[in-house]
Formats: structure tokens, C-alpha cells, sequence
């Protein structure tokens, strides 16, 4: 779990600076589409293992209330 968290921590913090980019001096309409799609696509990834975690929060929790 500490991988999957540190990487999630990863994920989000290259996201934030995707997301960063467009408020930025360097932001290009040309390539804005390009950095949205690839910032789109991170963000599902992260909704995607936070939706896993979630689940297993869920089953432990289950677990320890036995």
C-alpha cells in the first residue's frame, strides 16, 4: 500500500503541475489540447486508484468490525 500512495502522491503532484502549466507563462494555445488530454487522462488514473484504495479501506473496515 505505501507504493501505491507514494505513487498516488506522484500522480496528483504531476497533475497539479500540469494544471499549472495552463495558468503559466508558457501555455501555447497550439499545445493545449495535447497538455489537457494527458491531464485528463491522469486524473482518471488517479480517480481510478483512489477508487481502489477506497474499496480496500472498505474491506478492512469490514473486517475489523467482526
Amino acid at each position: 500500500m505505501t507504493e501505491t500512495k507514494q505513487n498516488l502522491n506522484d500522480k496528483i503532484t504531476e497533475l497539479d503541475n500540469q494544471v499549472e502549466w495552463f495558468y503559466s507563462d508558457e501555455f501555447q494555445l497550439d499545445k493545449a489540447v495535447e497538455k489537457y488530454k494527458s491531464a485528463l487522462s491522469l486524473a482518471k488514473e488517479i480517480e481510478k486508484d483512489l477508487s481502489e484504495l477506497k474499496n480496500e479501506i472498505e474491506v478492512l473496515t469490514e473486517d475489523f468490525s467482526k
